[in-house]
């Protein structure tokens, strides 16, 4: 790419001046008695060099209700680990996404087969006030666990508020993972209390999982209540010990109002798991206030989110997507929740969906927009996509030719985000300047707040150079830890050893000194992202190496057609051949035992694994190998010859 990419879109001047980020740079000047004018850049680095005055503004500017004092807004400011935010305030995370008009709309929920459900702030509080009751009466206090094992449905959102309203502490995975996913997650966890679906549907097809739940629940050893949720019309009573169906739980209650538990701003509200390239899935533990005020400031400030909004993200519950939607509703704005294949019954599902639903804010997997480039996809003439003011493309970045296709093929007069975070913080490193041009290819500018830079290898600032994304200073998303990490070591060699002193989460990228944008080459570690999913190789090893017929294995991604596919190499048992019965049986356990996505494109045979000095599988190296890229380091395995047996497979050149 050139070092000018071209400009495919810039707001009109009307269009700046009603962007809620104006209205935020009125409320300084008002405030603070500093104009930024429309300088997204002069804004940015004033929000890192006085980060504990732009989160300060950034709360009063969202009105956040609390109780305590905003003074001051940050401690320790210089030290990582050691920063504290807003020590004098306490609040409530339900309190403040639930605090709109009763008669407004919060959500329309969809199902694959037509199933439509409208419900306001009214009909949300008054669920949540009964599962609120009933979570009361099984002793749910601030810092209990429960998890969820549910889909994107109106019941999760539901559930979800009474735990946080009542201070207790919310994870979820998705119900199309296998028994191996959920667990290698939830017994890190260790909820006290279960909800869970009984069934999913997912492209036309019904998916029966009790036979899964049960073999799942015994493991949860801290367990002593499950909420099964009926779906599918799997509608008998469950014979889990201490379980009840979600109409019993909720049965003996009536609406009442709904009461919070105001806490400390850093108390923990959500558990979120990363994807488990090494080991288990590490286990995230997000602030009620940094999660909080670093979503839905976004959802604001940089993706313009306002009350007459309609939001849509298709995301399950195993994914960050899915928080990021409900903290829409921090903003005022409607959102849809979906629940289905997004290319069910067509490809073009979820355009229609945007079409009917008159959405306005368009968030779609990256993957998702590439599959309908290739597909050559143009919308009909009926297919009007003109409401919709801003599109986020979502969990990868999006290729160049991605970015043309929307405005040739989809529509020309949008704003469209791509965007770099995730997990581990909550919200964005990268991605939106809502006054500033869409570049070919190119996310817009740093997240406000957010002290980013690219390094080189010496930990060195660079520009218009590739090298490895970091942020340099604290934020209020930091997370608090990992379960299970006691003394911090392993938080603090995951995203702050390969730089020290700087958050480090893995992107290759480079900063654009021209338009003040960013280019994010992929991930720097070895997790791989198949559709803009990320998937852990260990995920995929715990399955493949149930089967008695291979040997070893490795996993890597292979960059393909501006996606990720992953391919699997064997090293099989002796006298063990590469059939395609095996082939099936492979896909199979991975499919059953972890989810459909963890499945490979490809799976090939080899004689040898590559190994390091310490034993460990070499997947840095094979990933390389299979992209063509250069070995810098090949004195560091034990058996570098076995390589060769990568290079140039014809079964990867289509």
């Amino acid at each position: 790419m050139s070092e000018e990419a071209p400009i495919l879109w810039r707001p009109s001047e009307e269009e700046v001046e009603n962007r809620n980020l104006s209205a935020f740079v009125r409320q300084l000047r008002n405030n603070l008695n500093i104009d930024f004018g429309h300088d997204y850049q002069k804004l940015w680095r004033w929000s890192v060099k006085e980060k504990g005055l732009f989160w300060r503004e950034c709360w009063k500017f969202l009105d956040f209700i609390y109780e305590g004092s905003l003074e001051p807004s940050l401690l320790n400011e210089s030290d990582f680990f050691k920063a504290k935010w807003f020590p004098n305030i306490n609040f409530n995370y339900a309190e403040n996404i639930l605090n709109w008009p009763d008669e407004q709309v919060a959500l329309s929920s969809l199902k694959e087969n037509g199933e439509r459900l409208d419900l306001t702030f009214a009909d949300l509080k008054k669920e949540t006030s009964r599962l609120q009751q009933s979570l009361i009466d099984l002793d749910l206090r601030p810092g209990t666990r429960v998890a969820a094992i549910m889909s994107n449905t109106p019941e999760s959102i539901e559930a979800m508020l009474a735990v946080t309203s009542l201070g207790g502490v919310w994870t979820s995975v998705s119900p199309d993972f296998g028994p191996s996913g959920m667990l290698d997650r939830l017994t890190q966890a260790d909820p006290e209390i279960l909800f869970a679906v009984n069934g999913y549907s997912f492209g036309g097809n019904l998916y029966d999982i009790r036979n899964k739940i049960s073999d799942i629940v015994p493991q949860l050893k801290s367990l002593r209540k499950i909420i099964i949720v009926n779906q599918n019309n799997y509608r008998e009573g469950s014979s889990l010990k201490n379980s009840v169906t979600w109409e019993q739980f909720l049965d003996p209650y009536k609406p009442q109002t709904v009461t919070y538990k105001r806490l400390p701003f850093d108390h923990p509200l959500f558990v979120l798991y990363t994807s488990g390239t090494t080991g288990k899935p590490k286990c995230i533990i997000h602030t009620a206030g940094g999660s909080m005020l670093k979503s839905v400031s976004e959802h604001s400030l940089l993706f313009d989110l306002k009350p007459t909004d309609t939001a849509f993200f298709p995301t399950t519950l195993g994914w960050m997507m899915w928080n990021f939607l409900v903290n829409f509703l921090g903003t005022g704005a409607k959102i849809i929740c979906y629940d289905g294949s997004p290319f069910f019954p067509h490809k073009e599902k979820l355009w229609q969906l945007a079409v009917d639903e008159k959405v306005t804010i368009l968030g779609l997997g990256s993957s998702y927009i590439e599959a309908c480039k290739k597909s050559n996809f143009i919308p009909s003439k009926n297919m009007n996509l003109s409401q919709v003011r801003v599109i986020i493309a979502g969990g990868s970045v999006l290729s160049p030719e991605g970015f043309s296709y929307i405005y040739k093929n989809i529509t020309d007069d949008v704003q469209l985000i791509s965007a770099s975070g995730g997990t581990e913080i909550m919200g964005c490193l990268l991605g939106s300047n809502p006054w500033g041009a869409v570049y070919q290819g190119e996310l817009q500018g740093p997240a406000l707040g957010m002290d980013m830079a690219v390094v080189n290898e010496e930990g060195k600032k660079i520009e218009d150079q590739k090298g490895e994304l970091v942020c340099l200073s604290t934020f209020p998303s930091l997370p608090i830890g990992l379960l299970g990490d006691d003394d911090g070591s392993r938080f603090r060699n995951t995203y702050f050893s390969k730089n020290p002193g700087m958050y480090t989460q893995g992107d290759f990228a480079e900063s654009k000194s021209f338009s003040g944008g960013y280019i994010v080459y992929g991930r720097s570690d070895a997790t791989l992202n198949p559709g803009g999913v990320r998937i852990g190789t260990a995920e995929i090893y715990r399955q493949v190496d149930k089967l008695k017929e291979v040997e070893e294995s490795v996993v890597v991604g292979q960059n393909w057609q501006n996606d990720v596919r992953v391919v699997l190499f064997v090293l099989l048992k002796k006298n063990e051949n590469l059939s395609e019965s095996l082939i099936q049986k492979i896909s199979s356990e991975i499919k059953n035992g972890a989810s459909p996505r963890h499945v490979p494109r490809k799976i090939l045979q080899v004689n040898e694994i590559p190994k390091t000095r310490t034993g460990k599988i070499a997947e840095i190296a094979v990933r390389k190998i299979v992209n063509g890229e250069e070995i810098s380091n090949i004195e560091s395995l034990i058996n570098p010859e076995s390589l060769d047996e990568f290079k140039n497979r014809i079964e990867l050149k289509n």
